[in-house]
């Protein structure tokens, strides 16, 4: 069973905290999910109509003379001045729900990954809001899904949602975004999920980093929200650092290769190249499975780019059904974390996804896919994203064995992530 955990709510500043728990319902002044990715095109100037697409970024060369100098001729943010609260009304709005209906009768969570890019975009664009501009100088990406942590099992279609958030940390041109899901039970909002996201800012052409505003906080509580900012940024630099692409096993690591070695030798032969399965295990070359999509314009997002949370919900879809193949009953997300967004994928792209099992513990599957672009006209392959999801199977499921060096990095990758999660929860 998933874990009961606390979702995150001290992170939140008191006066936040205390808003998002104030009332029952939806105030009728909260912004409806649906009408997010339209304000965000307003934001930039996008253009609805694909043919269009080409003259809206030309126009949008415009707006470098509005950029800033350097981070200090910006005006510093408050949190509370990038708080926003969302609604999805999927329980007072019946037509809505079939968008994010699964065939088990519970909303789709690849839907919610959407949601949330979305909603971490607008809310850095609130933070960088500008009066007398008409139109944000600035291209707002998603760079990085530090992680998405849930404290429920099951999240139901017939009952109101809602999703708080507000920038908790800044850099010279990035910022920290902390979001929160809630859904309406007999009355009172309970939690859903915590997640952090990393929003990076870049001229009106998406080609170079730009200023953004500095972030204070106001009260001891907000200083903590800040400095675990800082730390979180910390820890990414010393994960990165310590990347099995980068730096050999540590001696614990290389001892649990090895003995994975010793346990698959066939016994019976004087060879290092004979292996044996052990019992109730598979070989991770056996536990993968892979994808491909097509990029229509139709998933583009407002800078005529394939959308993240489309990209994120493909990945997501594949990896659960991953999982499902694997354990043989339905499995449950309990966390998502370190999903880096390497380079941007255009339109018309072919995306190749492989979905790998690559660490099993008990009843719990982590999965990695990996996902590339492929052109047709070159023939070459480039990696645009990495995903890490962990899923827990309602039985316990067969070990997951590798059988090459690659695959044991693989396995002690998933390895890391999975203890890091458990960590968490």
């Amino acid at each position: 069973m998933l874990p009961t955990r606390l979702c995150i709510m001290r992170n939140l500043p008191s006066v936040l905290a205390r808003t998002l728990t104030s009332g029952t319902s939806a105030s009728p002044g909260l912004l409806d999910m649906s009408k997010v990715r339209s304000k965000l095109r307003d934001i930039v100037g996008a253009s609805t109509n694909w043919r269009d697409h080409v003259q809206a970024m030309q126009e949008r060369k415009a707006l470098h003379t509005l950029l800033a100098k350097q981070q200090e001729d910006l005006p510093p943010r408050r949190m509370k001045d990038s708080y926003l609260e969302v609604i999805l009304p999927l329980g007072s709005q019946p037509e809505i729900r079939e968008k994010y209906l699964n065939v088990h009768n519970s909303v789709r969570f690849g839907r919610i990954l959407e949601d949330l890019d979305s909603l971490g975009v607008l809310i850095c664009y609130t933070h960088t809001k500008q009066e007398m501009q008409q139109r944000s100088p600035l291209s707002i990406v998603t760079a990085l899904v530090d992680k998405i942590n849930l404290c429920q099992k099951i999240i139901h279609p017939d009952c109101d949602i809602k999703f708080t958030g507000n920038v908790s940390w800044v850099g010279k041109t990035s910022m920290e975004v902390k979001m929160h899901m809630l859904q309406l039970h007999d009355g009172d909002y309970s939690p859903v999920l915590d997640a952090t996201f990393v929003m990076v800012a870049r001229d009106p052409e998406n080609k170079r980093p730009a200023f953004v505003n500095p972030l204070i906080p106001e009260n001891p509580e907000e200083e903590e929200i800040f400095k675990q900012g800082e730390l979180n940024k910390l820890k990414r630099i010393e994960f990165s650092t310590a990347s099995l692409l980068k730096m050999a096993p540590t001696a614990e690591e290389r001892n649990i290769v090895h003995d994975i070695f010793l346990n698959t030798l066939d016994t019976r032969t004087v060879s290092f190249r004979s292996r044996k399965l052990p019992p109730n295990s598979v070989w991770m070359e056996d536990a993968k499975l892979k994808a491909l999509q097509i990029c229509h314009p139709e998933e583009r997002n407002i800078f005529n780019r394939i959308f993240g949370g489309f990209l994120m919900r493909k990945a997501f879809e594949l990896g659960w059904a991953t999982a499902c193949s694997y354990g043989g009953s339905r499995p449950f997300i309990v966390s998502v974390d370190d999903i880096m967004f390497q380079k941007p994928v255009e339109v018309g792209s072919l995306l190749l996804l492989s979905g790998q099992v690559c660490y099993t513990e008990k009843n719990y599957i982590q999965i990695r896919v990996h996902s590339e672009v492929y052109n047709a006209n070159t023939r070459e392959h480039h990696t645009t994203n990495i995903f890490h999801f962990t899923f827990v199977s309602e039985n316990e499921v067969p070990k997951v064995v590798p059988k090459t060096y690659g695959e044991s990095m693989l396995f002690l990758d998933g390895k890391r992530h999975f203890t890091a999660v458990m960590k968490e929860i």
